[in-house]
Formats: structure tokens, C-alpha cells, sequence
């Protein structure tokens, strides 16, 4: 069978570590069989891998039991680094030498380096992502981007498969881990395998990429007083008619130069900035409101409900109508109706 090494480490979250376990165990813990068929044979065996062997505290403050030490493992098939919690002070490099020098060791001898959400911090210190394509959650990403600025990052994304082997494999936010193991069940099974895992347990592809969940928040770190005063102001008036021609008056900039320096302030330009808080406000009142479409359109600033359909579309990779269903609560999850 194929060794899946799952590794603790107090940062840990448990939930993933669980899920992943359970999951990849599917075949050895339940009767799962396509069709009429005989079961379907175990493909895997998971071990949880640590530092030493024994119980090890999660960042949850569940306990586990590490399975086996890395330095019993002269070679393993596939390295799974789940979801860490990072604390205030962000990810602290360096807390874990031995287990990045195991890994690199595992990659030489063959070995797919996979990660869970934030996982990538810990093995991203390999040097093996360098200039090479990856996902983490979406609110780590800027984060990530200060820790480990040689790895272009693609929080948007679910799943990000890089490598010339296909070896370095990386999952987004929190729960698209579903992705991953489904990916790999796929990978090594097959694709009737991966589909009777889903459907044990009610798990479902992100198919429409990580956008839908992102809550833009502008950039306000930069420094630029004039443009946080900018961005202060729109924050609450991005729907009147002409927000850039009140953003340069407020500022007293000449347009050009108010343009250049938001744009390198905030990392957009002015326009896509309050198109992004107009898209937000939008998705807040589908999510919470029976209002129409149209209305939606006309409250978030655009009068022109084709325009913004197209540009929900273009921000958030649904449109209004798939993001409504998709995000409001469902009539059964609602607090019953007083009489």
C-alpha cells in the first residue's frame, strides 16, 4: 500500500488532522464498494508522523498520539502537513529544523509533499516552492507572501498541483483539505474510489475556486496618509455617482498623481478599488436581504444591472444568483418562526 505520513506538530489544528485521517482510512473503516462490487481494497496506509513518537498537545489543546518518529521513516509515499494555527506574532521559522530537513529528504527519495490550508508555511521553509505555484488560506496570504516572498502564492485557488513530478501539492482555505484527499484518492486509487469517498461522506469539489469566499478588505498599511484618508471616506460613500472625483478633492492631489499613488498605496487602482467594496456590499445583501437583483445593483452604485451582473461574475466567479444560493442560510438551519 501507499505510505501516507500525516504530520503533528503542536501548531497543528486538529480538525484537519482528523478529517484527513479519517478520510484516507475510509477504505479500512468502512464497507465502501461501487456498486454491486466487492469492497474496495485499502490504498492507503496512514500513519500520524511527528517529531517523536507518543501524545502531543495540539494548538487545540486536543491531545493526539504520534504514531511513529521521522527518524524511524527512511522513506514514505506521501508527506501531509495539515492546517497550523498561527498565533499574533504570525508563522516563526526555524521552530521545526528537523522536520523540514526530513521532508526535503523524503522529496529526493520520491515523495509528494502535500499541505492542508496554512500547512505551507512549515513546508515552504524546504526551499522547495521557490518560484514554484501554491495556495494557502486566503487570510493568511499576505502573511505568507512576507514569510516566504519567493513563492508566488494563489490564495483564490483550491487546489494548486506544481512540480515536475506533480509532487508539490497545496490546498486553500480550511476545508477544501476535502480536495486534496480527494485529488489524491483519485491520484492513486482511482476515480470511482474518489467518488465513493464523496459520497460516504457527503464531500464536495470547491468547483468554483475560493473567490466566492474572500471578504476584500482594503490595504491600509502603506503609510500613505492621503490615501487612507481616500479610502476612509469611500468606504462609506462608495456608491454615490462619481467616487474618484470626491476621493481627489478630499485629498487635494492633482487626479494623476492621486491615481499613482493609490494605485502603489493600496495595490489597486482607484476604480478597482471602490468596484471591490461595491461587490462586497452586494454580496452582504444577497446573503441577508430579499431584495432583488436589480435593487442590489442600484444600492451597490450601478445603474446599469447588465454591468453589474458581468463584473460580480468577473470578481467573484458566481453570479449574483449562484452566489444567493450558495450563501444564504437555508431555510432549514433558521431559529423557528415565533406564533
Amino acid at each position: 500500500m501507499i505510505h501516507v505520513s500525516l504530520v503533528a506538530i503542536p501548531e497543528a489544528v486538529v480538525s484537519t488532522l482528523s478529517g484527513i485521517f479519517d478520510v484516507m482510512n475510509a477504505f479500512a473503516i468502512l464497507p465502501l464498494r461501487h456498486g454491486d462490487g466487492p469492497p474496495l481494497p485499502p490504498p492507503f496506509n496512514v500513519e500520524i508522523v511527528g517529531e517523536k513518537a507518543g501524545p502531543l498537545t495540539l494548538a487545540s489543546k486536543v491531545p493526539v498520539s504520534v504514531q511513529r518518529s521521522i527518524d524511524t521513516l527512511e522513506r514514505t509515499d506521501i508527506v501531509i502537513v495539515p492546517s497550523i494555527l498561527l498565533g499574533p506574532e504570525g508563522w516563526r521559522t526555524g521552530s521545526h529544523p528537523e522536520l523540514v530537513e526530513w521532508f526535503k529528504a523524503m522529496h529526493r527519495r520520491g515523495a509528494l509533499l502535500c499541505s492542508a490550508c496554512s500547512g505551507i508555511f512549515l513546508l515552504a521553509e524546504t526551499g522547495l516552492f521557490d518560484g514554484v505555484d501554491a495556495t494557502v488560506h486566503f487570510g493568511y496570504a499576505r502573511s505568507f507572501a512576507q514569510t516566504h516572498p519567493q513563492v508566488p502564492i494563489h490564495p483564490e485557488r483550491v487546489l494548486v498541483v506544481s512540480g515536475r513530478r506533480e509532487e508539490l501539492i497545496t490546498s486553500g482555505a480550511s476545508m477544501t483539505w476535502h480536495d486534496l484527499v480527494l485529488y489524491l484518492i483519485g491520484r492513486h486509487a482511482s476515480a470511482t474510489a474518489a467518488q465513493e469517498v464523496a459520497r460516504s461522506f457527503a464531500l464536495q469539489w470547491h468547483q468554483d475556486g475560493l473567490a466566492p469566499y474572500i471578504v476584500f478588505e482594503g490595504r491600509k498599511d502603506h503609510g500613505d496618509a492621503a490615501v487612507e484618508r481616500a479610502q476612509n471616506w469611500v468606504a462609506t460613500h462608495f456608491s454615490v455617482v462619481n467616487p474618484l472625483e470626491e476621493m481627489v478633492k478630499l485629498t487635494g492631489l492633482a487626479e494623476r498623481t492621486f491615481k499613482r499613488r493609490f494605485t502603489v498605496a493600496a495595490g489597486l487602482s482607484p476604480i478597482a478599488y471602490v468596484q471591490r467594496l461595491r461587490i462586497e456590499d452586494a454580496k452582504r445583501r444577497l446573503e441577508r436581504t430579499e431584495a432583488s437583483i436589480d435593487e442590489i445593483s442600484w444600492q451597490a452604485g450601478y445603474e446599469d444591472p447588465a454591468f453589474f451582473r458581468r463584473l460580480f461574475k468577473r470578481v467573484t466567479g458566481m453570479t449574483p444568483g449562484g452566489y444567493r444560493k450558495r450563501f444564504r442560510i437555508p431555510d432549514y438551519a433558521l431559529p423557528p418562526r415565533k406564533r
